[in-house]
């Protein structure tokens, strides 16, 4: 379980396919400090630690996972944020994530208002019902609040602040986004369809 609130911002190192594909993802977290098995969500995908040394960490990402959201576009070099599960008594300061990414958005638009930046995504039919105004979402991992909806189009504004910790001052019209909308949207979805 997760915030989207960017702890950090990490960097693929190495990526290997040896039957799954094995990531080495920099970090600044303190390392002593993850299990093995602890998840970290990256860039939206809640992803299990199965090797640690100081300043990184390795995941194994399923040929599912890679199917179903942008890590195959993953570069090394490639900046991702990041963020530790929830522990018992943590601020929860975004809305909950399971890191669980529904699919892949297309950054559409792009343009400064004020010092904020309004970004335009474009998501698949199935998931464009489960979008409302002003209702949250997960854009790789980041908590979002959405500003309209136009079909299967959707805005967000992202402020400076969020610009400087977290992966959003890197994007660019065309990019792939991971995608998670929110579970209480998704759990009112399905009581619709039963007629609840």
């Amino acid at each position: 379980m997760f915030t989207g609130i960017i702890t950090d911002i990490g960097t693929v190192q190495t990526l290997e396919h040896r039957g799954d594909l094995r990531a080495r993802i920099g970090t600044g977290y303190d390392t002593g400090g993850i299990d093995i098995g602890a998840s970290i969500c990256c860039d939206g995908v809640c992803l299990t630690a199965v090797a640690l040394g100081p300043g990184w960490f390795d995941v194994d990402i399923s040929a599912e996972t890679v199917s179903r959201t942008s890590i195959g576009g993953w570069t090394e070099g490639r900046r991702i944020n990041l963020e530790r599960a929830l522990k018992v008594g943590d601020e929860l300061g975004g809305h909950i994530v399971s890191g669980h990414v529904d699919g892949v958005a297309e950054l559409v638009k792009m343009e400064d208002e004020g010092d904020s930046t309004r970004l335009s995504f474009r998501v698949p039919d199935s998931l464009a019902r489960f979008i409302a105004p002003k209702g949250s979402i997960a854009l790789n991992g980041t908590s979002l609040t959405v500003n309209e909806v136009d079909g299967a189009t959707f805005g967000v504004n992202v402020i400076p602040h969020t610009k400087e910790v977290t992966t959003w001052g890197d994007v660019a019209v065309g990019d792939a986004i991971n995608l998670e909308i929110d579970t209480l949207a998704r759990y009112v979805a399905r009581l619709q369809e039963w007629g609840g």
